[in-house]
């Protein structure tokens, strides 16, 4: 409906590799406050993709997200992660980042709490227990010896 923001998240197999993306959109005119949700989200990707480091570690990635989440009053998704790759934490820890790794960065972003629960009715999607709105970016990564390159474009 006009005002909504949604999520459009696609899986590609091809020849037995995968991928996975997703992007945020728009519908019509919204709120500033959606728009700045949409916007801080996909600084979030941005900033995940830039800590992420060749021998550096997915709490880097994290951390960095989460830092960026929580100065613009947002939180950050707990309960699911992209790929095994949590977007909160704490710097030095977690998966060492080795060359030859494909991975997702996918931040999901909340307006208010970070809780979530599964819709009963079709038992699959997912609401904040404050039922405020969430935006999510995502990307799917080869780490290089020289860094990131994205697969999903």
């Amino acid at each position: 409906e006009e005002g909504d923001i949604i999520n459009v998240d696609v899986s590609t197999i091809l020849d037995g590799y995968y991928s996975d993306a997703s992007r945020m959109f728009i519908i019509g005119k919204t709120t500033s406050e959606k728009e700045k949700l949409v916007r801080v989200t996909k600084e979030c990707l941005e900033i995940g993709m830039q800590a992420a480091k060749p021998f550096g570690f997915v709490g880097d990635i994290g951390n960095a997200i989460q830092r960026h989440a929580e100065k613009n009053g947002y939180s950050v998704v707990r309960d699911l992660c992209g790929h095994g790759v949590g977007h909160f934490g704490r710097k030095g820890t977690g998966m060492l980042l080795v060359p030859g790794m494909v991975f997702t960065i996918e931040p999901m972003i909340n307006m208010g709490t970070w809780q979530v629960f599964i819709d009963e009715e079709d038992g699959w999607t997912v609401v904040t227990e404050d039922e405020l709105p969430s935006a999510q970016w995502e990307h799917t990564f080869l780490m290089t010896e020289t860094g990131l390159e994205i697969l999903s474009y």
